[in-house]
């Protein structure tokens, strides 16, 4: 939780702190499950907000797979609520939305050997045309 901590803190003042919440790790870990057949970073269509990664070894930690997410921050315009042509950012802004107050995250070990990681955010968040904070 200390890197998403630290980007909402950088943030402007109105992005509150985010704390662990175990309904919603225990939705992030359920989906996780659902996973572990093919590591497919397919997304849950569940009631939260929701960042996945992937990886082949058992080096994608948590704290990793969120450093992938608020990296993104560098391809984000604030001003115009746009991303740079070919790039992404919708993980950064999914991690700082100031509406998301409870995160809960899962890893499991697929059986392909690889690893999959869901964070999950809650309220849900993170819509197109709004601005994060």
């Amino acid at each position: 939780m200390n890197k998403r901590e630290e980007k909402r803190e950088l943030r402007d003042k109105s992005v509150g702190p985010i704390e662990w919440d175990d309904q919603v790790a225990a939705y992030a870990e359920q989906y996780a499950n659902e996973r572990i057949n093919d590591c497919l970073l397919q997304h849950s269509s569940g009631p939260y907000g929701e960042n996945l990664a992937q990886g082949s070894d058992d080096s994608l930690m948590g704290t990793y797979a969120v450093q992938m997410w608020v990296d993104e921050q560098q391809y984000y315009d604030y001003s115009s609520n746009t991303c740079v042509e070919g790039q992404q950012y919708g993980h950064y802004t999914q991690v700082v939305w100031s509406n998301s107050v409870r995160v809960g995250c899962a890893r499991v070990q697929c059986y392909n050997g690889g690893y999959f990681i869901t964070c999950n955010y809650d309220l849900r968040s993170n819509y197109v045309g709004q601005w994060p904070y």
